[in-house]
Parts: C-alpha cells; structure tokens; sequence
C-alpha cells in the first residue's frame, strides 16, 4: 500500500518536529546546563556517584520502560489500528515533560532527572509508531528515499532551533534575562512547544487506520495475542533476526556517542560550550548530506553494504576519540574533524537502518509490532551503551576508556551484519 506524496511528506515531517528533543535536550544544551547546575557527585541510596554517571543511568532507565512498554503497547495498536493515537499520546508526554524541564534548577536535581525521564520515554516511545508507518505509506522502493528525508528534515530543523537557542543563551541580557542559566530553561520551554506544535502537521495527513481494523472486546488481550504471533513469525525469519543482532550491537555505539559526546567534550577533552555547540552544529548539518549519501550508495550497492561502510568509518572515530588529549593544542580542532565524521555515518546510518529493517519485514498488518522488537534492540542496546559508559568512567576515571569500548560493539555489529543474505524489497 502506498499513499500519496502530501501524506509521506507529512511523515517525515514529524522528523522535524521530534529532532529539536534529540539535539537540544539529549545531545547540546541540557547535558551542558545539567552539568553546570549540578554538584560533582550526589548520593543515591547511600552511595556518592559522580552525577554525570547518575545523569548516565537515568537515561538507561528511561530506555528499559520503552523496552518494556513499547511491544505489549505495539500489539495493541495494531489489534486496534490506532499506531497514529499511540504516536500522539507519547508525542504530548515528552513535549509536555520538556517543557517542564523550564522549572529544573541545581535545587532539584530530581525534578529535572525525572522530568529528562519523563521526556525520553515520549521520544522514543512514538518512535515506535511513527517507524511502523514507513512500510504501509511507501513502496519498498522508495523507502531509502523517504527516511533519508525525515532525518534530514530533523537534522534541519533541529539545527534552527539549536541556533535560535544559542542566540538566546550566547546574549540573555539582549533578551531581557538574568543569565544564561534562564536563558537554557526556556530552550526546553521551546523544543516542547516546536515538537508539539510542528507534529500537527503529521498527525492532520497520516491515516487513522490503514487496514480499517474493527477491533472488538478485550482488545487488550487480542492485543497480546497480535504480539504473539509476531513473536512465532520471528522465530522463522532468518534474516529479520540476524539483522536485529546486528544492529542490536553496533546501535550500542551509535546512540552511546549520540547521547554522551558532549560530556565527553566537557569533561575529558576540557572544551568549553561554545566549541561543544560548534561541533554539535557540524555534526547536524553534514549528517543532511550523510542521510543522502547513504542512501545513494545503497542503491548502488545495496543497503547492507553501506551500514558496512559505515560501521567501518565508526570504529575509526571510536579510535579517534582515544587518541584525543586536553594538553593538545589543536585538540578543539581534531574533535570538530571527529565530529565531521561523525555526521557522515551518523546521518547515513540511522536512515539506511530503519529502511532496511522496513524492507525486511514481510507484508503484514503488524508493522507496530515487528518495529517494536526493532525499537526494543535499539533501547536494550542503548542501555547497555549508558551503563558500561558509565561504569567506566565510574571505574577508570576519565571517558576514554569508555570510548575505545564502543569500537568493540561496532566491530561485532560489522562481523554478524556479514551473516544477513542480501536485502531484497517486497512487492508493494
């Protein structure tokens, strides 16, 4: 089945209303305002940790309630036929627990905590829903296309926001506010308002219910039921699982990087915001480029081939990182050429694999489903990514170690990639 133009733009539409969170509050602003806000260490059930390690764990959290939520609530959608209902609800949760993070300052390191929970859990629980709908809105030919665009639409969007933020926390005086502490506080306040009010676009064009299911009672259990059969359908699909364990592993390195690049920057390498910003915003704009590219080279040599390049150009910028030191002079311009490389793969990889997941999956009224077990890899990966990250920094001292690390997972994502037949697309 596929819809028109209008509907698949406004699908990938919802990449620039959602990305301002992945950006802003993931990656630029709020891990360098919580650091500044917090103290060196907190306690937790009696023990000091380090609250760049807390912060570390909390977004491990966060990804183990979407691995948990998210298939039992995938097989409910689409029992029901309401994926769209589903992306809305943890749409309006995570810009509405942004928002909140307006009221988070050093005297309630939990308040923000919770509410960076809170925001995460929305963010990638409509993930869940939102990928689910690639395969039904477009043929299998034009998927590469299509989440190429919705990533470049969020790297854009996010990187006017971000600007727009800067501005405001570069100059709060101009703006009529104390400091730039207020100034980051109504950063948050914005990505909630951008991320819900641009995701109208998308919700108004997306269809209701693409197969006009017409559930009936103890749809909760139907639900289950729906899951369950994806399950047994998994059990017989070779490559659908040999892919998952694949991007199981190298989504370790990928998100990992993603979510603790700045603290690395910060705290390791000594860089101050306004050159963390910098290399943030190189890496936004050449992963536009990067989603392209990828997709161009899968079409010249196939998808799997190009997550493989990818993974290759990852494990150098893990290797990178090591060799990065604070005493280097030069070491602010290094990280900016890291990040260059980082935005290539980080832009190509991201698109190629929701698209090759999609082609994947045989023809079915369950896409919620099957990309629930994508998604549920993904947040099981990122949690294992936050927590080893942490607990060496935590056991090492310092990040370096932790980055060296990731090079592993990415190097077990190439090898088991090399065992998936090739990606040949669906009739549509």
């Amino acid at each position: 089945m596929s819809y028109s133009k209008k509907t698949q733009n406004a699908w990938a539409f919802y990449d620039w209303a959602n990305s301002v969170y992945s950006l802003v509050i993931s990656t630029a602003v709020f891990p360098i305002y919580f650091s500044s806000v917090s103290p060196p260490e907190v306690l937790l059930f009696g023990q000091a940790l380090p609250s760049a390690t807390l912060y570390s764990y909390s977004l491990a959290f966060s990804f183990v309630l979407v691995a948990v939520l998210s298939p039992f609530l995938s097989g409910i959608a689409d029992y029901t036929g309401n994926k769209k209902r589903f992306l809305q609800f943890f749409c309006y949760m995570g810009s509405l627990a942004c928002m909140g993070l307006f009221f988070f300052t050093g005297a309630n390191l939990y308040l923000g905590l919770s509410l960076s929970v809170v925001a995460s859990v929305g963010f990638w629980g409509s993930l869940v829903f939102y990928n689910a709908f690639l395969p039904e809105i477009a043929a299998a030919k034009d998927q590469d296309a299509l989440s190429a665009k919705g990533f470049s639409l969020g790297y854009v969007g996010a990187s006017l926001l971000l600007i727009l933020n800067l501005i405001l926390i570069q100059m709060p005086e101009s703006f009529g506010l104390d400091d730039s502490g207020k100034a980051s506080r109504i950063s948050f306040l914005m990505v909630g308002l951008w991320w819900m009010g641009f995701a109208q676009i998308t919700f108004r064009r997306l269809p209701l219910n693409v197969h006009h299911r017409k559930p009936g009672e103890r749809y909760i259990f139907k639900g289950f039921h729906e899951l369950r059969n994806v399950v047994q359908q998994l059990k017989s699909l070779q490559s659908i699982r040999r892919f998952l364990y694949s991007f199981f592993f190298y989504s370790i390195g990928v998100q990992t990087v993603i979510l603790l690049a700045s603290l690395f920057g910060e705290e390791e390498l000594g860089l101050d915001a306004s050159k963390l910003i910098l290399t943030i915003l190189i890496i936004q704009f050449v992963a536009i480029g990067g989603a392209y590219a990828f997709s161009s080279l899968s079409r010249k040599y196939g998808n799997l081939q190009a997550i493989k390049i990818s993974l290759l150009i990852w494990i150098l910028v893990c290797i990178g990182a090591y060799t990065l030191s604070g005493e280097d002079p030069n070491v602010a311009y290094k990280f900016y050429a890291l990040g260059g490389l980082v935005g290539l793969v980080m832009g190509g990889i991201q698109a190629i694999s929701r698209s090759t997941y999609s082609k994947l999956i045989p023809q079915s009224h369950s896409t919620a489903s099957f990309f629930s077990f994508y998604d549920v890899s993904e947040k099981i990966a990122v949690v294992i990514g936050t927590f080893t990250y942490g607990y060496l920094i935590d056991l090492t001292g310092n990040m370096k170690a932790s980055a060296l690390a990731l090079s592993v997972f990415f190097l077990v994502g190439l090898i088991l990639l090399g065992r998936v037949k090739k990606v040949t697309p669906k009739a549509s």
